[in-house]
């Protein structure tokens, strides 16, 4: 296979786009993993004198990303993360205006790789989210294992990004005054298994709390679909069935993520990396669920608006998908 490398003369705005996304893509493999060795390491060594104090600090800060995390204008707003979204480009569609008194669940689709439209659109400020829902506040909800994740959980929480628990979904949605967004990838790890290009298959018929917490609250829904997600890297087959997806799904059981095996381009080639390709992001936000508040759902009316959930999800999806490059033939997977 012949390789095709970058020229030489790419423009400065690309080149900044490419760390930008270098860091990003390093941030979610590596750096988790990075800071706890460190951590390790000095406790090894008995470096008592960094570790306990740390130790004590993330003691008392445990719940942190349940109650909110802790934001940092400063660091969503680093010139990085336009150079992130432009990228792709990231681009947020919206189709209907929200009420800012009120708060909201967005249902995310689909995950894929590494959910860069999720990321982009709502926990960076170079999105166009403000000016699309002004006196609103997104959260961007994570799997909490990488709070667990010593000195990194300060830079998660610095973002945006807070615990996908049921208590800091309840947290965010029940905030008083309204104007707060809770931002759910219901899929989760598990989808990510299926993103493939060309493919629309979502893991969201097991996925109920969400809907449970939305009717305790009386918490409108809205679906929102990222077209062009799962073109962003390519995966290695893995049908059901086969030992590689056999493997995939234990692993996930045990761990709570997933590890699909995927590629891209690379930093200074094309052919081979771990590098998103350039493909357009567009970002729908659909029409709100009116939800009403039902302390004690039964599991009849928890069924009942899951159902009307896939179908609003449904209809996005049929509705935009012949704009953003989707064969009118293709249709959604729910699994």
């Amino acid at each position: 296979m012949k390789v095709e490398f970058a020229p030489l003369n790419i423009p400065l705005a690309r080149r900044l786009q490419t760390v930008a996304v270098l860091q990003w893509v390093l941030y979610f493999v590596l750096l988790g993993q990075m800071s706890i060795a460190v951590t390790v390491m000095l406790i090894i060594h008995n470096y008592w004198f960094l570790y306990i104090p740390y130790l004590m600090w993330l003691y008392f800060d445990w719940h942190t990303p349940e109650q909110g995390g802790r934001r940092s204008s400063w660091i969503k707003n680093w010139t990085l993360w336009k150079h992130f979204k432009d990228y792709f480009p990231i681009h947020l569609i919206k189709t209907q205006d929200l009420d800012p008194s009120h708060n909201y669940i967005f249902g995310f689709h689909p995950h894929g790789i590494l959910a860069a439209g999720a990321f982009g659109n709502f926990s960076t400020n170079y999105s166009d989210f403000k000016e699309l829902f002004p006196g609103f506040t997104s959260y961007l909800h994570v799997l909490p294992l990488w709070f667990w994740c010593p000195v990194f959980r300060e830079y998660m929480m610095s973002i945006g990004l807070v615990s996908v628990s049921k208590k800091s979904v309840s947290y965010v949605v029940s905030k008083e005054g309204g104007g707060n967004i809770s931002v759910i990838v219901l899929g989760g790890a598990k989808e990510s298994l299926d993103a493939h290009p060309g493919k629309s298959t979502l893991f969201i018929r097991q996925r109920k709390g969400f809907v449970k917490i939305a009717l305790t609250h009386g918490t409108s829904l809205v679906p929102v679909f990222s077209f062009g997600e799962n073109e962003l890297f390519k995966q290695v087959d893995n049908p059901k069935g086969s030992w590689i997806r056999t493997v995939q799904d234990k692993l996930q059981k045990i761990m709570g993520f997933a590890l699909p095996l995927f590629h891209a381009r690379g930093v200074f080639q094309y052919n081979f990396g771990l590098m998103p390709y350039r493909k357009a992001i567009h970002t729908v936000v659909g029409r709100p669920i009116p939800v009403r508040q039902i302390l004690h759902p039964t599991e009849e009316q928890i069924e009942e608006l899951h159902q009307t959930y896939m179908e609003e999800l449904t209809k996005l999806f049929e509705e935009h998908k012949g704009k953003y490059g989707i064969p009118e033939h293709e249709t959604l997977v729910l699994k």
